[in-house]
């Protein structure tokens, strides 16, 4: 193999890579993780963890990739999406397609053969649900696109859970529940940057119909929504007071941006809400898996 072709396959590779959307897939396959964790009171079987994590990991780079086919058009305008790999032409949609679908199918029967059916289920329906009922239909059609679509993305730690017990736990649905309330306002401080570029391609993003300043208004709401929703593992004793202290002090900081972002005049701030957001679903989840497990410590220890 020469020179120019190992280059060529090396490229393509990337390209391979670039649709799985790996940092989205590496803050899924955390979150799922979590839910695997909390959902025992020891460790995890390593069988769980490790075909668990693959499964929904390669179920998540599916979608991802089923994404850049949908979106290709939209991407090619948008000045942040236009050298994603299919939107660029480095990658043609057929391939792009026929790769996701055999990264979706390997995902299903790993799920099957080496976790359980409902995991296998619960994974292809947020497949799905990410992939066809956002992507193809949501995202063009309700300014409360994400909102709904949400869903999809907030399933992991459901899946993980469901991975370790074979049942859809209460608490598990709580994990749900704050990814949920999460996403809207991380989504829609990016929206409020890209404003103009949503407005090009003719997505009906939050900012695009009802403006810059309603959406921050409703980035603070749903703020304060996620504080209160995240006091409540430990309201049902599913977490202990260093969860509550590291909830507490995340939320806080969520507030002091989502607030700051009301007064912006500079234009930064969003980005900053945006970054900051992730940071806090990491640290927060941290923080649950942290406190789960220092009564176990403590129990070795004695």
């Amino acid at each position: 193999m020469n020179y120019s072709m190992t280059v060529n396959v090396a490229g393509q590779w990337r390209d391979y890579l670039g649709v799985c959307k790996l940092r989205v897939v590496a803050l899924i396959v955390f979150t799922a993780q979590v839910g695997m964790f909390l959902a025992t009171p020891g460790m995890v079987p390593w069988s769980v963890l490790v075909f668990g994590t693959l499964g929904i990991g390669m179920a998540a780079a599916s979608a991802a990739a089923i994404n850049h086919v949908v979106d290709q058009y939209a991407d090619a305008q948008m000045a942040r999406t236009r050298n994603r790999p299919v939107a660029s032409g480095h990658l043609t949609a057929r391939s792009c397609l026929g790769f996701a679908l055999v990264l979706g199918g390997l995902a299903m029967w790993i799920l099957v053969q080496f976790v359980n059916p409902l995991t296998a289920v619960l994974t292809f329906a947020s497949l799905i649900g990410y992939a066809v009922v956002y992507t193809l239909y949501l995202k063009r059609a309700t300014p409360q696109n994400i909102v709904i679509g949400g869903a999809a993305g907030a399933a992991p730690p459901v899946l993980g859970w469901t991975a370790v017990t074979g049942t859809v736990d209460p608490n598990a649905l709580l994990l749900f529940l704050i990814i949920f309330v999460w996403t809207p306002p991380h989504f829609w401080a990016l929206a409020i940057h890209r404003r103009d570029e949503y407005a090009k391609v003719d997505i009906p993003m939050l900012p695009v119909t009802h403006g810059v300043d309603f959406t921050r208004l409703q980035v603070l709401l749903y703020t304060i929504l996620l504080v209160a929703v995240t006091v409540m593992p430990f309201a049902t004793g599913m977490s202990g007071l260093l969860y509550l202290a590291g909830a507490l002090g995340l939320g806080g900081v969520f507030l002091y941006h989502a607030w700051a972002l009301m007064r912006d005049v500079s234009g930064n701030q969003a980005m900053k809400t945006f970054g900051y957001s992730i940071t806090y679903l990491m640290a927060l989840f941290a923080f649950l898996l942290v406190d789960h497990y220092v009564p176990y410590l403590l129990a070795r220890l004695a």
